[in-house]
């Protein structure tokens, strides 16, 4: 696995500092994921993903950067027909081609799930949104219907805040301690869900697939030339779109949404009053993007 952090530990256990180290193991253990599979896109490149649901339309998800397809699924959850989930290179099992790593990788591997799955509508979250917004910039008319969900910048420039969630990230992976990375995970969520059954479990769940999958350090390099080199090409965009962003979100300020929203014609623009919308707005975060997707033409 060239270049990617964090192998799984030798005895396929968590790696947990405790004072007491011969005391027994606490907390349920993560319960497996839905099966994936691994499909080969014109590159070469394999790609994991996960197909659901059934009959049409098809939309396809793409993720945002050091997410996973568990992070994504919740957001179709009310999508009608099937939904193509999948991780770009350096995530989950997909493959880490050598570097450095480009918009222009990460968006043949969205338009080539999109080719393989059929789909006519999309959804992409941050780095997966920019990714999306490139591709509409290359061809207009590819999808009927998207969904930009906290964008991330189109020229490439990070804010402080997003550039030290990756390198925290990146760092927790490289040392296989669960308990470093169980840290990194805990400053993206509210504190109001950290000592909850909710926060507990998507804990478990996400550290169990960093310390299985890790993340690959050729990341960092993606953000070296920016997305799109014309904005104003999103202009051409034939189809509707949903641009949902969201007040107090270091990360993704709402700036970005309200730029993109402006960019593309008839654009419809969501901003939710507070950040991390997928914990404290989820059932109207849900309804919002079903409502846009599962509409006609």
């Amino acid at each position: 696995m060239r270049g990617r952090f964090g192998p799984p530990p030798p005895d396929g256990g968590p790696r947990l500092q405790r004072a007491d180290r011969t005391g027994p193991r606490t907390g349920r253990p993560t319960l497996p994921g839905p099966a994936t599979e691994l499909v080969t896109l014109p590159s070469g490149v394999r790609l994991e993903q996960l197909i659901t649901g059934a009959g049409d339309p098809v939309t396809v998800f793409a993720h945002g950067l050091a997410g996973d397809i568990a992070g994504t699924r919740p957001l179709g959850s009310a999508v009608a027909g099937r939904r193509a989930f999948f991780h770009f290179r350096g995530h989950g099992r997909s493959d880490v081609p050598p570097g450095p790593w480009s918009f222009e990788d990460l968006t043949a591997e969205l338009r080539g799930v999109a080719d393989l799955a059929g789909a006519t509508r999309a959804l992409g979250v941050s780095m997966g949104a920019a990714a999306l917004c490139r591709l509409l910039g290359e061809t207009p008319d590819r999808f009927e219907r998207v969904v930009l969900y906290l964008p991330a910048p189109l020229d490439g420039k990070r804010p402080a805040a997003a550039v030290e969630r990756l390198q925290r990230l990146l760092a927790s992976v490289e040392s296989g301690e669960a308990a470093m990375i169980a840290e990194a995970v805990e400053q993206e969520m509210p504190a109001a869900v950290r000592n909850t059954p909710a926060g507990w479990s998507h804990l478990r769940q996400r550290v169990a697939q960093l310390q299985q999958d890790g993340l690959a350090v050729e990341l960092e390099s993606i953000w070296e030339r920016p997305a799109m080199a014309d904005e104003s090409l999103l202009r051409a965009f034939r189809g509707r779109a949903l641009v949902i962003g969201c007040l107090g979100d270091e990360v993704h300020p709402v700036g970005w949404a309200e730029r993109l929203a402006e960019l593309l014609p008839d654009a419809e623009l969501e901003v939710f009053d507070r950040p991390a919308v997928l914990w404290n707005s989820r059932r109207e975060l849900r309804d919002r993007i079903s409502t846009f997707l599962n509409a006609a033409g």
